[in-house]
C-alpha cells in the first residue's frame, strides 16, 4: 500500500512541476497585456506597450501595412526598439502621462503581492511533498495539498487583478490605449492556477484514509469478540 501511495504521489509530482515552471514562467515576464492605441496612418511610428507584475515595455513599431484583424500599432512582434523599465509605484516617472500609473499602481501593487504570496504557498507545498517520501510522514500531503490550492487561489486572483487594471485603463478617456489582449504569461498564470488546484485536490485525496472496498471487508478485518 506504501509503494501504491509513493507511486501516485510521484505522478501528481509531475503535474505539480509543470504547474510550479508556469507559474514561475509568468511571474518572472512581462506579457501579460498588451496595450496599442489607435493607428492613425501608416508608414508612421507608434507606440506599443506590453507589461507584467514587475516591468513596463514600450516598444516603437513603423506601421508600414495595416492588419485588419487589428486596428492599432503593431502587432508586438513586428520588429522595433524596446525600452523596459520598473514600475516606479510610490513616484511618478516618465510613466506616469504614458501608464497611468498614479491610478494604476494599486491595482500593479496587489497583484505582484498575491503572486508572491502563491510563491510562498507553492514553496511550502514543495517542502511538504519532499518530506512525505518516507514511511510514517503521509501526514505531510494534506498540507501540502491545501499549500498548493491555496498558491492556485492566490496566482488565479492576482490574474482577475491585472484583467481589471487593463479593463480600466482602456474604458478610461484619459489613456490613449485602443486595443488590447492577454498575452503568453498571462495564459501561463491561468494554466498554473489548474494544475495546482488540481494538484492539491489529487494529494488530499491520497492522504485520505483507505476505504474498504467491500462493505463487509472492515468487519472481516476486526478482532472477534471473546466470551468472558
Amino acid at each position: 500500500m506504501f509503494e501504491e501511495q509513493v507511486t501516485r504521489v510521484k505522478i501528481t509530482s509531475l503535474l505539480i512541476l509543470v504547474g510550479m515552471g508556469s507559474m514561475l514562467a509568468a511571474v518572472s515576464t512581462d506579457h501579460w497585456a498588451v496595450l496599442s492605441p489607435r493607428v492613425e496612418q501608416l508608414n508612421t511610428t507608434c507606440q506599443a506597450a506590453y507589461f507584467g507584475l514587475w516591468r513596463l515595455c514600450k516598444k516603437t513599431i513603423f506601421m508600414v501595412e495595416e492588419d485588419p484583424e487589428w486596428k492599432g500599432c503593431g502587432p508586438i512582434s513586428l520588429p522595433g526598439e524596446k525600452n523596459c523599465s520598473y514600475f516606479k509605484h510610490f513616484t511618478s516617472g516618465e510613466e506616469a502621462e504614458l501608464f497611468e500609473v498614479k491610478t494604476q499602481k494599486e491595482y500593479n501593487i496587489s497583484a505582484a503581492a498575491i503572486a508572491i504570496f502563491s510563491l510562498v504557498f507553492m514553496t511550502l507545498g514543495t517542502l511538504c511533498v519532499i518530506f512525505s517520501f518516507g514511511k510514517g510522514r503521509d501526514y505531510l500531503l494534506r498540507p501540502a495539498g491545501m499549500f498548493f490550492a491555496f498558491a492556485g487561489l492566490c496566482i488565479i486572483i492576482s490574474v482577475e487583478v491585472m484583467r481589471q487594471s487593463v479593463k480600466r485603463m482602456i474604458d478610461s478617456d484619459e489613456t490613449i490605449w485602443f486595443e488590447y489582449y492577454y498575452s503568453w504569461s498571462f495564459a501561463c498564470a491561468c494554466a498554473s492556477f489548474t494544475l495546482l488546484i488540481l494538484s492539491g485536490v489529487a494529494l488530499l485525496l491520497i492522504s485520505m484514509p483507505h476505504m474498504p472496498r467491500n462493505p463487509w471487508e472492515t468487519c472481516m478485518d476486526a478482532e472477534p469478540d471473546t466470551l468472558d
